[in-house]
């Protein structure tokens, strides 16, 4: 999208208008107006005491307004802040401190609309579908709400239903989303590196797949079917004849949360064996990671429940990652290299993924990353903590600039939070002993001679089609150039902003042109014969409405040029 262009309708224009005023009250009126959308703001906003309570240097004062801006602006905003919150590698800390306290907490919706979801799905009345559902919901978010219910054959059941109109306001909200930062890129350039256009597009990736509840019964069930007969594990059942897009009716876990588990047995005198449970998540993500290339990309507490004595159940899957055979081979790398001290080797593989750029300070990192790397060469494993070891890894390349892919984010994010979780429940577990194995069997399944020689035909072939084309390709070229059919195109940067301008500029000229015009005009008429008369009307009069007009239009573009900020 042309971030000068965007697609006028009242409700966008409103739902701008809101946006803007938003980000002045909380101090981000000089972005507003570097974005041109100082029309939008009273001009008392951006030249009174929110002007003057610009916001500080400070990340946290920063982080605590951009929560404010979400909560005020609603599900996507919210939406926006708890993705930009699990990117530490683009997000400083400090500001994800904040953004992580956003709670995708929204009034719920009416219960007749969702009786009514329910029975459009799955075309019967929702009495024949459920021995009993919840006449209110037990939570409610931006996309959906929850209820508990209970099955013909007297299965305790999670029924999450879609808001009937959470399409439009998506589809409104995205199309600003994304002009907004495609503007914000061009027109404020040193917030660049905070990717909104990146960011927006994950999110709009992302609240794609939620929306369809497809997706989540999908992972849900897969993950299921992989984990089948594991011991002490246990993911709910989909119950697909009672799940659509809007839809999903799951099995409720029993359980509690790991954040409230309790230290002594409970009243039946069984307790938790909480070396036991966390040794399970270990190898469940692991096996997950290794074997399956799929991972639960958000293992916070509340997604873990747990029944004595070691009883783990996962549920929520609504985020799922996927690591594929050429990312893993280069997180293997970087992980060798990283125990070689092979920082160029590293820097070279996120080369590879995309992440480093023609832009990026290779020396700056390079130093960076030796300086982390020697910090923990040497150090006991039982000393490393994957945790911090993540976090500090995510700063080196946010001060960097390094953009890894999403699906690494995600894994970084899931290791780092399955991590803290893993360390409450046993501080003595030692992570990197039960990675190990996992590690050194991946490495010979991809470096293996059967795996090298595979890898080897797959080039070979790759190359023989370049060269079997080539001539052809060289052929056509030739042809296209002896026809005349080639063409240079030059894209200049900014073109857009410089056009509008000029457009802007010249309206004004003209403006004021006309203006004089009229003064002038006014100015013959007014010292013309007082006896002269139009329509019974003596010309004198018509002289000092046209003086009238005038200083109501000079008004007017004095108006434009003050709101404008450009006096100077």
């Amino acid at each position: 999208m042309n971030p000068f262009e965007l697609r006028r309708s009242v409700r966008s224009l409103n739902r701008l208008r809101h946006i803007a005023k938003v980000l002045t009250q909380h101090g981000f009126g000089h972005v507003v107006a570097r974005m041109n959308l100082a029309r939008f703001v009273p001009v008392w906003m951006l030249r009174g005491k929110h002007a003057a309570a610009r916001i500080d240097a400070k990340p946290s004062t920063i982080g605590r307004h951009l929560t404010e801006i979400c909560t005020e602006l609603g599900p996507t905003f919210i939406k926006l802040g708890q993705l930009a919150s699990s990117h530490p590698d683009i997000v400083p800390e400090e500001i994800l401190t904040s953004l992580r306290s956003l709670q995708d907490d929204v009034a719920p919706f009416e219960n007749a609309a969702a009786m009514e979801t329910i029975e459009r799905e799955v075309g019967r009345p929702v009495s024949e579908c459920f021995a009993w559902i919840g006449d209110e919901p037990i939570a409610s978010g931006s996309i959906g709400q929850v209820y508990r219910a209970r099955g013909r054959e007297g299965k305790d059941l999670v029924v999450k239903v879609r808001r009937p109109d959470i399409d439009e306001t998506v589809k409104l909200d995205m199309q600003l989303l994304r002009w907004l930062a495609e503007s914000l890129e061009t027109l404020v350039p040193e917030l660049a590196i905070y990717r909104p256009t990146m960011l927006v597009a994950e999110l709009e990736e992302t609240l794609t797949r939620e929306m369809d509840y497809v997706n989540e019964a999908t992972s849900t069930d897969r993950f299921a079917a992989w984990f089948k007969g594991e011991p002490g594990l246990r993911i709910p059942k989909v119950y697909w004849e009672f799940t659509g897009s809007s839809v999903l009716t799951l099995e409720a876990l029993s359980g509690t949360n790991i954040d409230k588990l309790p230290a002594a047995p409970g009243a039946d005198g069984e307790a938790v064996d909480r070396s036991l449970v966390a040794r399970r998540l270990v190898n469940c993500y692991l096996r997950q990671i290794f074997d399956l290339g799929r991972f639960h990309a958000d293992p916070h507490p509340g997604n873990i429940l747990v029944k004595p004595t070691a009883s783990v159940g996962l549920i929520d899957f609504g985020q799922v990652g996927t690591i594929n055979d050429e990312l893993m081979t280069q997180i293997i790398v970087i992980v060798y290299a990283s125990v070689s001290q092979e920082v160029g080797t590293v820097i070279d593989t996120l080369a590879d993924m995309g992440a480093v750029d023609s832009g990026t300070d290779r020396r700056g990192l390079h130093r960076a990353l030796q300086t982390l790397l020697d910090k923990y060469h040497g150090l006991p494993i039982k000393r490393v903590q994957i945790g911090r070891l993540v976090t500090e890894f995510t700063d080196v390349i946010r001060n960097y600039q390094v953009a890894i892919p999403r699906d690494l984010t995600m894994l970084l994010k899931a290791v780092a939070t399955m991590s803290g979780v893993v360390t409450r429940l046993d501080p003595d577990l030692d992570i990197l002993e039960l990675l190990r194995p996992r590690l050194m069997h991946a490495v010979k399944q991809r470096f293996s001679p059967r795996a090298m020689a595979r890898e080897a035909g797959t080039i070979g072939w790759q190359l023989f089609n370049i060269a079997r084309q080539a001539p052809r390709q060289v052929r056509d070229m030739m042809r296209r150039l002896a026809g005349g059919q080639w063409r240079l195109h030059i894209r200049h940067e900014n073109v857009e902003r410089f056009t509008q301008e000029l457009d802007r500029s010249s309206n004004r000229l003209a403006f004021s042109i006309v203006i004089a015009a009229i003064i002038v005009g006014s100015s013959v008429v007014v010292s013309a014969d007082s006896a002269l008369t139009l329509f019974s009307i003596k010309i004198q009069y018509l002289g000092l409405f046209g003086y009238l007009m005038a200083g109501i239009l000079g008004l007017g573009l004095s108006w434009a040029i003050f709101r404008s900020g450009r006096l100077h």
